[in-house]
């Protein structure tokens, strides 16, 4: 067997090892999504978005205090760590791309990138919860934050890197400072992947349950009081899917099916709105 032969063989197991692998993927991509949609759409329903959730052996009932504290707890976490993200993934990028500090502040997000969410939640309750006696939306929102600025630290340094150093050193050429550069040049020239990393951040803590059992716990009414424990799908969800009552778990297939509705749709929002060449 030549060397040719032989090459068009190992090449022809690799393409279809891959073939098969990826078919393997979508299908159970598809079948997961199939299942979601079929059982979620049968209780997708207004009274979703305008009833509370039921108590135990009550009939009907929605979502929505579930739905508004999610919100308020996302919006809010996405608040705290965004920021801090893109200012430490400029910082690392731009100002201290080669300095020592930055050596370690690299390798400790990469410790929170893979760190288990569970672990975030206890670390928030030792901090925020035992020494208040009391679960709240606040410390909720600050575990979610923490999950937040890692994703937003990685992606924003990286997209940064990428802008051509042709860039930099042409606006440095017309004398603006390093701050103006970064600011005007860099930022706008990866804006497009910044916000995508923020978006991957989000959907990220869009489903996060094990945190939020240890900080903002859940309640079974309606309320806006951050301090205080607060209503959020992901708890909710785990709470009916795991109940005895069916309206529980109709409950429990349509509010899984709109936070996947609610990423896709962000995801699809900033694709459009930030593709490469729009103005």
């Amino acid at each position: 067997m030549d060397i040719y032969t032989r090459r068009k063989i190992i090449n022809g197991v690799n393409l279809t090892a891959a073939v098969v692998t990826t078919a393997l993927g979508l299908f159970f991509l598809a079948w997961l999504l199939w299942t979601l949609f079929a059982q979620g759409l049968a209780n997708f329903n207004w009274a979703l978005f305008s009833q509370d959730m039921p108590g135990p052996g009550s009939e009907g009932g929605g979502l929505r205090n579930a739905i508004v504290g999610s919100l308020m707890m996302t919006i809010t976490a996405v608040v705290i760590g965004a920021p801090v993200g893109i200012l430490a993934g400029a910082y690392l990028s731009e100002f201290g791309r080669y300095a020592r500090i930055s050596i370690a502040v690299r390798f400790i997000n990469d410790v929170l990138l893979s760190a288990p969410s569970i672990v975030i939640g206890v670390f928030v309750y030792e901090i925020m919860v035992a020494p208040f006696g009391g679960f709240s939306g606040w410390s909720g929102a600050v575990a979610l934050a923490i999950l937040v600025i890692p994703v937003v630290v990685r992606t924003t340094e990286n997209m940064m890197r990428l802008v051509p150093d042709s860039m930099r050193e042409a606006a440095a050429a017309l004398g603006a400072p390093q701050w103006k550069v970064v600011n005007s040049v860099v930022i706008r020239a990866a804006i497009s992947g910044i916000m995508t990393g923020v978006l991957l951040a989000i959907a990220r803590i869009a489903g996060e349950t094990a945190p939020l059992l240890f900080t903002a716990l859940n309640n079974q009414f309606f309320s806006l009081d951050m301090s205080k424990p607060m209503a959020n799908l992901p708890v909710t969800i785990f709470n009916f899917a795991m109940g005895p009552y069916d309206n529980w778990h109709d409950l429990a297939w349509a509010g899984s099916l709109l936070i996947t509705l609610a990423v896709l749709g962000l995801n699809i929002i900033t694709r459009v709105l930030l593709r490469p060449g729009r103005k």
